[in-house]
């Protein structure tokens, strides 16, 4: 399994077999947008569609944009969805994607299940985030 960056002009042919997936990571969010308005993100070029690919099928996606802070370039995981992503050659090939973009660590705001199952491949909690809205 691997994960396969796709260029804004490809989105549209792809669009139909990921959308439902990255739905479903947003449904999730705390809803700062919603999947139409992460599709004009990625064709904008302000995320990074990655479809999962295994034997030739999509089996799931992820967008992805890019944080600058001084001491890192971070690999923002916006949405993910799919089957069997828990894969070592999947998390490989998004790494050394990441890596190949300056990317000194991935980082994603997930539930306390996704970040217990996280854990075997070396993420760490880095912290909580709480919210007042005004």
């Amino acid at each position: 399994m691997h994960a396969q960056p796709i260029h804004p002009d490809f989105l549209h042919q792809v669009w139909p077999d990921v959308k439902d997936w990255l739905e479903a990571g947003l449904a999730h969010g705390a809803g700062e947008y919603n999947v139409d308005q992460l599709k004009v993100m990625i064709q904008r070029g302000e995320n990074i569609l990655h479809v999962m690919i295994d034997e030739d099928k999509p089996v799931g996606a992820c967008a992805v944009c890019f944080e600058n802070y001084p001491n890192a370039r971070v690999a923002f995981v916006t949405s993910i969805g799919g089957k069997g992503l828990s894969d070592e050659g999947l998390l490989e090939s998004f790494s050394e994607w990441c890596r190949s973009n300056g990317c000194t660590s991935i980082r994603g705001a997930v539930r306390p299940a996704v970040a217990a199952l996280v854990k075997i491949f070396g993420f760490e909690q880095r912290y909580i985030i709480v919210e007042h809205q005004l």
